[in-house]
């Protein structure tokens, strides 16, 4: 007992502003609607960017070959979490870190591409929407 209250805590520290990382593939001029979504829900949910919260954004500009160095840049942001849509912007960041969480936009099959062991215990670093069919 005595050894258990002499262990510091881990919990967030006070005044730690948290950061997302969010990896997009198209360009930082035109970004997508779900971008415009994403921060009216953050502010819905009392969190204002550059104020309680940082995003760092990456931009691929469409170029596929743009994707492992900029999930790289993220990791070594040490982000708290990082958000994403299509299957190779998640396969590269979880090369990169098998630790901090993911959440995609729709994917389709993410079972069979790697990025989740199964629906009921993703068992992986990353969580987000796919559809099923029939």
């Amino acid at each position: 007992m005595v050894l258990a209250l002499c262990i510091p805590a881990e919990a967030q520290q006070p005044g730690k502003v948290p950061r997302i990382g969010y990896l997009h593939s198209g360009s930082a001029p035109t970004p997508p609607d779900s971008l415009k979504a994403f921060r009216q829900e953050l502010s819905d949910l009392g969190y204002i960017e550059g104020k309680n919260i940082i995003i760092e954004y990456r931009f691929t500009e469409y170029k596929p070959e743009r994707i492992p160095e900029l999930a790289s840049e993220l990791v070594g942001l040490k982000v708290d979490v990082i958000v994403t849509s299509q299957t190779p912007n998640v396969q590269a960041i979880q090369k990169v870190s098998s630790t901090i969480p993911i959440v995609f936009g729709v994917l389709s099959f993410p079972i069979e591409n790697g990025i989740i062991t199964s629906f009921a215990r993703p068992g992986k670093n990353a969580t987000g929407l796919t559809v099923l069919s029939e």
